[in-house]
């Protein structure tokens, strides 16, 4: 099920503070773009950052330090889905209740962060998806649009969900989620995310949706055409993986406990 918060919601309550919310911040060579990320952060919305540091060749590392943000740097760079394995691992460590992913290269807005502590309070919903098509505030290229609403409807029709975003990097969760679901078990790649939201489902947790912006800078991390074509036959297979097991034909292992 699908609920959708107004982006016009700000200034939440002093009370939410005394939560344990905790952002992650998954990085590489974001050193252009962490500075501006960091300062957009609503004040009063969050205990604690943590930024995993993806083996950067520039000064992601130095510069995160300066801003006081707590580091963690991997010595090799293990992919987008590889880091947010180590920002899960050291969130459940750290005792969180709340965790929300924000990409520190800017295509999501860090003035959205509201939306999602307000939706684990509110929803009861245990993965919170921000989707740039909630209200339209996006600038996603043509075939990365057509293409995404494409394998959505897809996740829809197989999951049953109501989604209207499923490939989106903006991600709210609870304890429970992360402590239930082994994402572990998850790819390393850009695939880490859609498992997220089919471990989801088979593992009967409620999922909901905030509107989100969109922007795809020259600084973002993002799939180039040849990539996000590779991620859509992902997708599909992910599915096929999805039906195989629940019909007891083969197990995937990324829903195995």
């Amino acid at each position: 099920m699908s609920i959708n918060y107004s982006a016009k919601m700000v200034g939440l309550p002093h009370l939410f503070m005394k939560e344990n919310i905790l952002i992650v911040m998954p990085a590489y060579n974001a050193a252009r773009t962490l500075k501006s990320v960091y300062t957009n952060i609503p004040p009063n919305t969050i205990n604690s950052i943590l930024l995993i540091d993806d083996g950067s060749t520039d000064t992601t590392v130095s510069l995160a330090k300066k801003l006081g943000i707590k580091t963690i740097v991997h010595k090799k760079n293990v992919g987008y889905g590889g880091n947010q394995k180590t920002c899960y691992r050291e969130a459940l460590k750290r005792g969180t209740t709340q965790v929300i992913m924000l990409h520190p290269d800017g295509q999501y807005d860090a003035k959205d962060l509201p939306l999602f502590v307000d939706a684990l309070k509110k929803s009861k919903s245990d993965l919170i998806l921000g989707s740039r098509f909630l209200e339209g505030r996006h600038k996603t290229p043509f075939y990365k649009s057509i293409s995404i609403r494409f394998i959505t409807a897809l996740f829809n029709m197989v999951l049953g969900t109501h989604l209207t975003e499923a490939n989106t990097g903006y991600r709210g969760f609870t304890r429970k989620f992360l402590e239930t679901v082994p994402f572990h078990k998850n790819g390393n790649g850009y695939i880490f995310d859609p498992q997220m939201i089919i471990q989801a489902v088979y593992f009967g947790f409620r999922i909901s949706e905030v509107p989100v912006s969109k922007d795809y800078n020259k600084e973002a991390s993002s799939p180039n055409l040849q990539q996000s074509i590779l991620h859509g036959f992902e997708n599909l297979q992910l599915l096929v993986e999805y039906l195989l097991h629940i019909f007891h034909v083969k197990k995937a292992d990324f829903l195995v406990k």
